[in-house]
């Protein structure tokens, strides 16, 4: 426990992605509660990025969670701007992806979180209708586009990104959704709010490893 905790905090102080880990899921919520604090206590090398990227993720799962609501409460339109909503944050991510790796990297970017963002729709529309065949399958999709979100980032970003644990930090954000929205579908809001604040707590983490990559890279233009 004490190892995982140590190196859940290293890899965030240092900008790195945390691997998946076969560690019991209130064991790595412990841990990552752990690496959080531990994080806090130092100063990032690039504090606007770190801010900035914090509050784009942020959009992502607030976006999400509303049309996670949205979709239960039988609210069409509510929904349907929640979509836009995802869908728009998508594109603000990619394009500060954009401002540092260029156009091209920012469209393939965009690209890739369309993937996940159809994948998270499914996800909420077939978990909404009860369709479990339909779960299995956004559930790979998710995965999938995962390892391909991890592959992008590791090639833009050696150095700084192993693929390995960018894979392992998105495979539990995907984790997470499917919390989330089996949660809200069963109207079970105290168990989705323990897994809301662990979702926001990961999006820190995945905005700061970011961040610290892209510091580390490209410490003239951060500053």
């Amino acid at each position: 426990m004490k190892s995982l905790a140590l190196a859940c905090a290293i890899a965030v102080g240092l900008g790195l992605p945390m691997a998946a880990s076969s560690t019991p899921a209130a064991t790595q919520h412990a841990a990552h509660a752990h690496a959080q604090t531990a994080a806090a206590t130092t100063v990032p090398a690039a504090p606007q990025l770190h801010a900035a990227l914090r509050g784009l993720w942020h959009g992502h799962v607030v976006n999400t969670r509303a049309y996670a609501m949205a979709v239960k409460k039988g609210d069409a339109a509510a929904a349907a701007k929640a979509a836009e909503a995802t869908v728009a944050n998508a594109q603000e991510i990619a394009n500060a992806v954009a401002g540092f790796y260029g156009d091209d990297a920012g469209k393939g970017m965009m690209k890739l979180l369309g993937g996940h963002w159809a994948g998270v729709k499914a996800l909420t529309d077939a978990s909404h209708a009860g369709n479990q065949a339909g779960i299995d399958k956004a559930m790979q999709d998710l995965t999938v586009n995962a390892g391909e979100i991890a592959k992008f980032l590791h090639g833009a970003n050696p150095d700084n990104w192993p693929e390995a644990t960018v894979d392992g930090l998105l495979l539990a954000h995907a984790a997470h959704h499917k919390a989330q929205v089996a949660e809200i579908m069963a109207g079970n809001m105290t168990a989705e709010a323990k897994t809301w604040k662990a979702m926001q707590d990961h999006m820190n983490t995945i905005a700061d490893a970011l961040a610290g990559g892209i510091a580390a890279q490209f410490p003239n233009k951060v500053k």
